[in-house]
């Protein structure tokens, strides 16, 4: 194990740190929404709910989060219970973070980041992020 993870933190700050993260993170994505920058919107959307799954890790855990992008695996090594649901939108929502990253994707990406399509996901994100609040 990583020798970061073996000493003594403090939980409750570590927590209010990736939390306050998201939360300007989320803003800075619904920022972008209404810019009409959707790419970006939803790579944003996507750092706001890693943030919180850090957060969710950490309070179950008492340790510092893994060094992860992969959602659906800080969830389950949190063991963090999924539905079917929520598990098939952390999958896709990770997809955004190497979309809008990595210029092999990007055009692809962008082609698909409609408004309807950018407003759907955004959706899904607040959702998202409203649930694992409650578990903080």
């Amino acid at each position: 194990m990583n020798e970061i993870n073996n000493t003594s933190i403090d939980v409750e700050k570590i927590i209010r740190h990736w939390t306050e993260s998201s939360d300007n993170d989320f803003n800075v994505m619904l920022s972008l929404y209404r810019s009409k920058t959707y790419s970006w919107a939803l790579f944003i959307g996507h750092i706001s709910i890693e943030k919180l799954l850090k957060a969710y890790y950490v309070k179950a855990k008492k340790t510092h989060a893994p060094f992860t992008h992969n959602l659906y695996r800080l969830a389950e090594l949190s063991a963090l219970e999924l539905t079917d649901e929520y598990a098939d939108w952390l999958y896709n929502i990770t997809t955004f973070n190497i979309s809008a990253r990595y210029d092999d994707y990007k055009k692809e990406f962008y082609m698909l980041c409609t408004a309807d399509y950018t407003k759907e996901w955004i959706d899904k994100i607040k959702q998202l992020r409203l649930w694992i609040k409650d578990k903080l």
